[in-house]
């Protein structure tokens, strides 16, 4: 924590376009909020909240200038889920202010503690998987507001499909409003300059057409309150935190995850780099601060964030301005949002869904032609995602992605022959069945030193039979400095194999930390004198030098046994 408070958070003045990017953000948060919040079963007023404290405070913090943090819909579903599962009333603000409190406290942890790397680790697979089956769950969460038909079962899937075969039960006015809503968004998302506010064009078009017709369907005010107020302080209920120690790690997973890949592809117009484990601290300390002041979960989002960038933001003070001016709009126009009919919200919520899937459509065919393993970790991340509680389809593919990682880096682990041309430039070859007796054999170790490669790194070893004098040289210079205790005993006990057959083993180019732990364990003295040929910066040194000491150990021996020999 102290680091990152240490570290200079830049402030770039804010620009004219930065206001206006942040009043476009702000509206558009208005039916984006509230909707998600809606299809969790929350209180849309949570989901109003949900930009202002965190959207203030992380673009503040962030290291990433232009995301905002708000709430997301994997965010939204996933608390509901994590509440359900634990038995606690969604419509508690203790509840709540808990759940969002603890979340923050998790990502400020792994902020501090530097647990970026660890998102990278989530496969693209298992991402795309998951984000598909969370777009299908937005789909089928806002049906009957939609529609007026409330589908039946308890999968994604199924629910879908009780929905399509009772379409004689759909309500005539709610079906004609939403999908007028959906008409008029398609209309302004076909205009340039309309498109970042197409969503809150449609909002407010429908929304004053069924006011003015007179159209009877079901309104926000009949599902909600919102007050003209600014959200007060809301205390977490401490019995809850026992009962929600393992779902606030898993919306803050969730959360994390959504915001990784924010930084690539927004890059901060000041220069300035940004920092995955900065934007996680960040993103914690808004929910920290949201937490307290009555929103849902937040994280950072990349389609808030793509409304403001496409509105005109140049600094973090977009993010500001949005959150400054929703807090304005809650207060002067609060009645008129409780006249937004809820299937216009039905509509909006479908159109966000179909979004997330066609973005997604490049990705899943390239999944597709990927490999079949990554296809099937896919589909299968997909299906937990519909008919699995949340959390538990977070860890299902948080296990699908570690599975893919030992496999890939399992068959990725491989030897290469070194061979040197008469002009002394090295270049690969595949390794030798065998060593040959008296000569100098250089492999080189591509690999992670991980336990699944042993069986195919011991088959990739040349047999030891009858190699006398022979000298084996391994270039270990890309393996970790802790490799794992099989690859270890594998060394010994290929040196020792070769060592009984009269010949020896080199390793070129240890680290420190690799150096320590063959000490540690007794492997240099298994190796001998010279075993161990520390890695320096000129990178085929070590490598030269071993060889030197190669060609001396053999013509030691040579010189030996010629002297046996002699009579």
């Amino acid at each position: 924590m102290r680091r990152f408070l240490r570290r200079p958070t830049r402030y770039a003045r804010p620009t004219r376009s930065d206001l206006g990017a942040g009043l476009v953000t702000g509206l558009f948060s208005i039916p984006e909020g509230m909707a998600y919040a809606s299809i969790a079963g929350f209180n849309p007023i949570a989901g109003l909240y949900a930009g202002i404290a965190p959207a203030i405070v992380g673009s503040l913090t962030a290291r990433t200038v232009l995301m905002v943090t708000t709430l997301t819909s994997a965010i939204a579903l996933t608390s509901q889920s994590v509440l359900k599962e634990a038995g606690l009333d969604s419509a508690d603000p203790g509840t709540i202010a808990t759940l969002t409190v603890m979340a923050g406290v998790v990502m400020v942890l792994m902020g501090v503690l530097r647990l970026g790397a660890v998102m990278s680790f989530v496969s693209n697979a298992v991402m795309t998987g998951f984000a598909t089956g969370i777009a299908l769950q937005i789909i089928t969460g806002t049906l009957k507001d939609a529609t007026g038909y409330r589908p039946q079962g308890h999968n994604r899937l199924y629910q879908l499909g009780d929905w399509l075969v009772h379409i004689g039960d759909w309500q005539l006015a709610a079906t004609l409003v939403s999908i007028a809503t959906i008409a008029v968004w398609a209309l302004c998302s076909r205009v340039r300059r309309l498109e970042p506010v197409a969503l809150l064009i449609a909002m407010v078009v429908v929304s004053v057409a069924v006011a003015v017709l007179g159209t009877d369907v079901e309104l926000v005010r009949d599902i909600a309150h919102i007050p003209a107020s600014l959200p007060g302080v809301s205390l977490p209920d401490l019995s809850a935190v026992p009962h929600l120690v393992g779902g606030s790690v898993a919306v803050a997973l969730v959360a994390l995850a959504q915001a990784a890949g924010i930084a690539s592809s927004v890059p901060n117009p000041d220069g300035s780099r940004s920092s995955v484990n900065g934007d996680f601290t960040a993103q914690g300390l808004a929910n920290l601060a949201g937490g307290l002041l009555q929103s849902l979960p937040a994280g950072g989002s990349l389609s808030r964030t793509g409304v403001a960038v496409s509105s005109g933001a140049r600094t973090r003070w977009a993010g500001v301005f949005s959150g400054v001016l929703l807090a304005l709009v809650v207060l002067v126009c609060a009645p008129l949002a409780e006249r937004i009919p809820m299937p216009v919200i039905g509509g909006l919520i479908l159109v966000v869904g179909g979004e997330l899937i066609w973005g997604r459509r490049h990705d899943i065919l390239l999944v597709l032609r990927t490999s079949r393993l990554s296809s099937a970790a896919m589909l299968l991340t997909f299906l937990a995602t519909t008919q699995l509680p949340l959390q538990q389809a977070i860890v299902l593919g948080a296990v699908i992605s570690l599975l893919l990682y030992c496999v890939q880096a399992a068959r990725q682990a491989r030897f290469a022959a070194l061979t040197r041309d008469t002009e002394g430039r090295w270049h690969f070859a595949d390794p030798p069945d065998r060593l040959p007796p008296g000569e100098v054999t250089v492999l080189y170790y591509g690999g992670v030193s991980l336990f699944a490669e042993l069986p195919g790194i011991e088959r990739a070893l040349p047999l030891t039979t009858k190699a006398r004098h022979a000298v084996l040289i391994l270039v270990v210079r890309g393996a970790p400095d802790v490799p794992s205790s099989s690859m270890v005993k594998a060394i010994r006990r290929y040196a020792g194999h070769l060592s009984e057959e009269g010949g020896r083993l080199i390793l070129a180019g240890v680290t420190p930390g690799l150096a320590h732990v063959l000490r540690v364990t007794g492997i240099d003295r298994d190796l001998g004198e010279g075993g161990l040929v520390p890695a320096q910066e000129v990178v085929f040194e070590p490598l030269d030098r071993a060889l030197a000491d190669a060609h001396a150990w053999i013509a030691d021996r040579s010189d030996e046994a010629a002297a046996e020999d002699s009579p």
